[in-house]
């Protein structure tokens, strides 16, 4: 069983043009299903009218992953963002402290 154990760790993933990649797919699948679409008599001849309709459920199933990959990358914008904010007010707090200014406490 060592013999399959890895020797190294596994590297990071990749991160990409995703929401790109997932529509240039989609597009591909759909132009796909367009150039066969007027062969299909052809292909009902000879049994085969799968190679027709699966290029037209590659297209619904991208327009699926289109719309899962922008919510993700939405979400990871936002997660970025509230990241930053945080880290910017943790910034700030920390240099009042080290300044030895307080907070205005009147209230």
């Amino acid at each position: 069983m060592e013999k399959w154990t890895p020797k190294h760790e596994a590297p990071e993933p990749l991160e990409g043009p995703v929401v790109a990649t997932v529509v240039g797919g989609t597009i591909l699948w759909f132009v796909l299903f367009l150039a066969q679409l007027p062969f299909y008599g052809w292909f009902a001849d000879r049994g085969h009218t799968w190679w027709v309709w699966t290029p037209l459920a590659g297209a619904g199933l991208g327009l699926i992953g289109i719309w899962y990959v922008r919510g993700r990358d939405a979400a990871l914008k936002r997660h970025a963002a509230r990241a930053e904010v945080k880290d910017a007010a943790g910034a700030e707090a920390a240099g009042r402290a080290l300044s030895g200014d307080r907070p205005d406490r009147t209230a």
